[in-house]
C-alpha cells in the first residue's frame, strides 16, 4: 500500500513538472496567489511608496524578477568577457519572441561602474528552458562555474559598492552566505591583478555550518589567497587578535558588511512563497537580532571605518528602527553617511522619520507608551522612532536608501552607510582591558590607516584568556534588551533565510560533529621544510617568495596539497586558532604527483593558484601564442611539433614535468585578447598538454574567438572564424580529455578529489600507468 502511494505521488509530481515546463514564463507557482491583503494594508499605512504609485508598486511585486548578471571586475579578463557578451550573445537574442513575450536586448545597469552588470526582461526560467537561448544559457553556466560571471540580483550588488573598498582594507562580512556579495568584496581587493597578495583580506562569516560550504564554493571560484570562511553566530562573533610589532593587538576592521537576516518581503518577486507567509510578526521577531548583529559589527569597526547595514526587507521596523536605535546608543560615535552621489543612476527613496507598528491581529501602535505591558516581550522601545524632534533630525535618517521594485524593475531593498567617528561609549568602561591593550592605538595605526583608540576594545567571547577579562557593561547596555526582543532559537537560525539556493556539501571524509563538521587543521610550513628543497630548485623560485605563507591541511603523513594565504591572513590564523572556527582559507598552488619525482619534483602546479604563484616562478615557463593556446585546449595530447616555432623551441630545451604556459598580449594586434593568460601544463617526452578545468578551457577558447557549446545530445560543437574543419569537435575532445583525466592512474586519483566533479582538472597521462604518452 505504501509503495503504491509513493508511486502515485511520484507520478503526480512528474506530471506537475511537465505542466510547469509547458507553461509560460514565471509559471511553476500557479498554486500560490500573489495576494496578501495584510501586506497591502500595512504598506499603504506606512506611506513608504510615493503618492499615486502604490498600484504600480504592487504590480511590479507580482511580476517575476528579471535575470541579472555581473561580470567579475577584478580579473583583467573582464573586458574580454564584456566584448564577448556584446558582440556574440546579446546580438543573437535581440528581437526574439518566446511564449508570446518579446525578449528585450540586455541593458547595462546604469549605476554599476564600467558596464560590468547587465539585466534583461528574461526570467531565469526562460533562460533555462528555451531552445533559442540554449547557447546563452550554457555560456552563463560555464562562465559562472569558472568565476568570470555571477548571476546576482541587481539590488544585492549595491552594499559592496557603497563600502568603497581599497586593496589594503580588512573586511568582515558578518552574514555572508550564499556569497554573491562576498565575491564582490574579493574582486575589489584584487582590483590590481599585478599584485598577487593585496594587504587587505575578507573574513566571511555565517552561522549555518552547511551554508558555509556554499560560501566556500562561491569564494573558491575567485582563487584568492585573501579570503577566510568562518562559522559563528554574527551577534556574538569573537574579537580576533593579531601580532603587531611583537605585541598582541586587537583586530579592528576597516570595512564591515552587515547584511542581516530579515523577513525578505523585498524578495517576493523571486521567492513567491513570501506572499502567503508574510505577517507583521516576522519583523517584530527579527528586530532584536538585527540590532544585536549591528551592535556587534560597530564594536569591531575601526574608528574612521565604514559599515553598511542592509536588508532585503522594506519594513521600517527592520530598517530605520534598527539604524535609529544604533545611532542613539552610540551617543555620537556613529553617523549616517550621505551616499546620494555614490551611485549615479540608481533611483532610491530617502529613509523615513516616522512609522507605526502593527501586530499580527491588526492592532496599531505609534509609540511605546501605547503598548500594553502584556506585549512588552514582543514589542520593544527600539522599534519606535525617537520622540524628541531635535534628536530625530540629528540622526539624518533621510540618508538611508530604500529601493522600490517599480522604479527600476528590481527587488526591494534597504541600505544605510554608517561611519564610526569615535569609540563606542560602552567600550570606554573597560579599565582592565584598557590597561592590557594600551598599545592598541599605536599598533593599529600601522596595521590600518584608520587607527582606533585603545579604549575602543569590544567585548569578546569567553573563549580565550584575553576575553575572560571583559564581560559586562556592553551586554548590560545592549544585549539585555535584545535578549527579551529575540525569540528563543532565533539566533541559531539567523541565516536560514529565504535565499535557499543549491547546497555545496563538504568533502565526504568529514564526520558530522555536534556543531557541524570537524575541519582538518591548517598547518603552516617552516622556511626550512624539506618539501621546499626540490620545489625551490625545480621552479627556481625568486628570493622574495613567501614560504611562511604556505600551508597544508595535515599534521602527519605526506602533504597532498599546498595552499597559500596572504601574510595578513596568516597572522589572523596563527593568533586565533582556539577562538575561531575556520571552515576554509587559502588557494591551492601545488598538488602532489608522485611520478613527478623522477623528473625532479613531486609537486605539480595547480591552475587555481597560478596567478598567485607565477610572479615568483623564474623557470619552467613557455611563452605561447594564441594559436598555441587553441591547440593546447582543443587537442588532448598534442606533439611538441604542433606548437608554433617559438614555443616549440622553448619546449624542446625544457625537461619533462610541470610547466607554466604564458601568453602575453600584443598591443599592436587588437584582434587578439588584450589580457595575459597563464595555464598550467605538463611537458611530456614528445608531447605537451594543458591542465585546465573544463569550464576554464571553454572560457579561454571563447576569448580566442572559438565558440563552444553542447547540443541536446551532449556533443561538443565549435565554430570559429576561419577555423579548419578538422577542429570542429572541440568540446568532444575537451570532455573526452576530462574523462580520461579523472581516471588517469592510481597515484593521481586522490589528488583533486575535492574538485574532480566540478572541474575535471587535468592530470598528467604517463607511460606504464601514469607516465606521459606520446599521442
Amino acid at each position: 500500500m505504501g509503495k503504491r502511494s509513493r508511486q502515485r505521488q511520484k507520478n503526480q509530481s512528474a506530471a506537475g513538472r511537465d505542466d510547469r515546463d509547458k507553461a509560460g514564463w514565471g509559471a511553476g507557482y500557479a498554486d500560490i496567489v500573489k495576494e496578501n491583503k495584510l501586506f497591502e494594508h500595512y504598506y499603504k499605512e506606512q506611506g513608504l511608496v510615493p503618492e499615486g504609485e502604490f498600484e504600480q508598486f504592487m504590480e511590479a511585486m507580482r511580476e517575476p524578477l528579471p535575470a541579472t548578471i555581473r561580470i567579475t571586475g577584478y580579473k583583467s579578463h573582464a573586458k574580454e568577457i564584456l566584448h564577448c557578451l556584446k558582440e556574440k550573445y546579446f546580438k543573437d537574442i535581440q528581437e526574439l519572441e518566446i511564449d508570446g513575450q518579446m525578449i528585450e536586448a540586455p541593458q547595462a545597469l546604469s549605476w554599476y561602474p564600467d558596464e560590468q552588470a547587465w539585466h534583461t526582461n528574461m526570467s531565469r526560467k526562460i533562460i533555462r528552458k528555451s531552445p533559442l537561448l540554449e547557447k546563452f544559457h550554457q555560456f552563463l553556466v560555464s562562465e559562472t562555474e569558472s568565476g568570470n560571471i555571477s548571476r546576482q540580483e541587481a539590488v544585492s550588488m549595491i552594499p559592496p559598492l557603497l563600502l568603497k573598498i581599497e586593496p589594503h582594507h580588512k573586511i568582515l562580512d558578518m552574514c555572508a552566505a550564499p556569497g554573491s556579495k562576498t565575491a564582490q568584496l574579493i574582486e575589489m581587493l584584487h582590483a590590481d591583478m599585478d599584485v598577487p597578495f593585496p594587504e587587505g583580506f575578507v573574513i566571511a562569516n555565517d552561522v549555518d555550518n552547511k551554508r558555509c560550504y556554499l560560501l566556500v564554493h562561491q569564494a573558491k571560484r575567485l582563487n584568492s589567497p585573501c579570503i577566510m570562511v568562518v562559522n559563528h553566530d554574527a551577534s556574538c562573533i569573537p574579537t580576533l587578535q593579531i601580532d603587531s610589532d611583537g605585541k598582541k593587538d586587537i583586530l579592528f576592521y576597516d570595512r564591515i558588511l552587515c547584511d542581516v537576516p530579515c523577513s525578505g518581503d523585498g524578495t517576493m518577486r523571486k521567492n513567491i512563497d513570501v506572499w502567503k507567509k508574510w505577517t507583521t510578526s516576522n519583523s517584530l521577531h527579527l528586530h532584536g537580532l538585527q540590532l544585536r548583529i549591528a551592535v556587534r559589527g560597530v564594536e569591531q569597526l575601526a574608528v574612521g571605518g565604514r559599515m553598511v547595514y542592509s536588508t532585503c526587507s522594506l519594513n521600517p521596523i527592520e530598517d530605520e528602527a534598527v539604524i535609529a536605535a544604533l545611532l542613539e546608543k552610540s551617543e555620537g560615535a556613529l553617523e549616517l553617511a550621505d551616499s546620494s552621489a555614490d551611485l549615479p543612476g540608481l533611483k532610491w527613496m530617502p529613509g523615513v522619520t516616522s512609522w507605526k507598528l502593527m501586530t499580527k491581529d491588526g492592532q496599531w501602535f505609534s509609540d511605546w507608551s501605547e503598548v500594553p505591558s502584556s506585549r512588552h516581550t514582543q514589542i520593544r522601545p527600539t522599534m519606535f522612532p525617537p520622540k524628541d524632534a531635535e534628536k530625530l533630525a540629528a540622526l539624518h535618517l533621510e540618508r538611508c536608501m530604500r529601493i522600490l521594485p517599480h522604479h527600476q524593475n528590481t527587488g526591494g531593498f534597504f541600505v544605510a552607510v554608517l561611519v564610526k567617528k569615535a569609540p563606542m561609549p560602552w567600550n570606554k568602561r573597560y579599565p582592565k582591558l584598557r590597561k592590557d591593550v594600551s598599545s592598541s592605538s599605536a599598533a593599529q595605526s600601522e596595521v590600518s590607516s584608520m587607527a582606533s583608540s585603545p579604549a575602543d576594545a569590544p567585548r569578546l567571547l569567553p573563549e580565550g584568556p584575553l576575553e575572560e577579562m571583559e564581560r559586562g557593561s556592553s551586554e548590560g547596555k545592549v544585549d539585555e534588551e535584545a535578549e527579551k526582543e529575540v525569540p528563543k532559537g532565533a539566533s541559531v537560525a539567523q541565516e536560514a533565510s529565504a535565499k535557499q539556493e543549491g547546497m555545496c556539501g563538504p568533502p565526504p571524509s568529514k564526520k558530522m560533529r555536534l556543531f557541524g563538521y570537524k575541519e582538518d587543521p591548517f598547518v603552516f610550513l617552516t622556511e626550512d621544510d624539506p618539501v621546499f628543497n626540490t620545489i625551490q630548485s625545480f621552479y627556481d623560485l625568486s628570493g622574495d617568495f613567501p614560504k611562511l605563507n604556505v600551508l597544508t591541511r595535515t599534521h602527519e603523513g605526506k602533504k597532498r596539497h599546498l595552499y597559500m594565504v596572504s601574510k595578513e591572513l596568516r597572522n589572523v590564523l596563527l593568533n586565533n586558532s582556539e577562538r575561531m572556527k575556520v571552515i576554509n582559507t587559502g588557494v591551492k598552488v601545488w598538488s602532489r604527483n608522485s611520478d613527478g619525482e623522477e623528473f625532479g619534483c613531486a609537486f605539480r602546479l595547480a591552475q587555481e593558484g597560478i596567478y598567485t604563484l607565477q610572479p615568483y616562478i623564474c623557470s619552467r615557463i613557455i611563452r605561447v601564442s594564441v594559436e598555441d593556446i587553441k591547440v593546447l585546449l582543443t587537442q588532448e595530447n598534442p606533439f611538441l611539433s604542433k606548437l608554433e616555432d617559438d614555443a616549440h623551441a622553448q619546449a624542446k630545451k625544457m625537461g619533462m614535468g610541470s610547466i607554466v604556459l604564458k601568453y602575453i598580449p600584443n598591443a599592436n594586434n587588437p584582434a587578439e585578447p588584450q589580457c595575459p593568460i597563464q595555464l598550467c601544463g605538463w611537458r611530456g617526452k614528445t608531447s605537451i598538454r594543458a591542465f585546465v578545468p573544463r569550464n576554464e578551457r571553454f572560457h579561454y577558447l571563447r576569448m580566442l574567438g572559438v565558440e563552444v557549446f553542447r547540443d541536446k545530445q551532449g556533443l561538443g560543437q565549435k565554430r570559429g572564424d576561419g577555423e579548419k574543419e578538422g577542429k570542429e569537435q572541440v568540446e568532444d575532445e575537451v570532455e573526452k580529455d576530462a574523462e580520461e583525466e579523472e581516471g588517469a592512474g592510481d597515484n593521481e586519483t586522490e589528488l583533486d578529489l575535492e574538485n574532480s566533479d566540478q572541474n575535471g582538472s587535468s592530470k598528467p597521462k604517463t607511460e606504464g600507468g601514469n607516465k606521459e604518452t606520446s599521442s
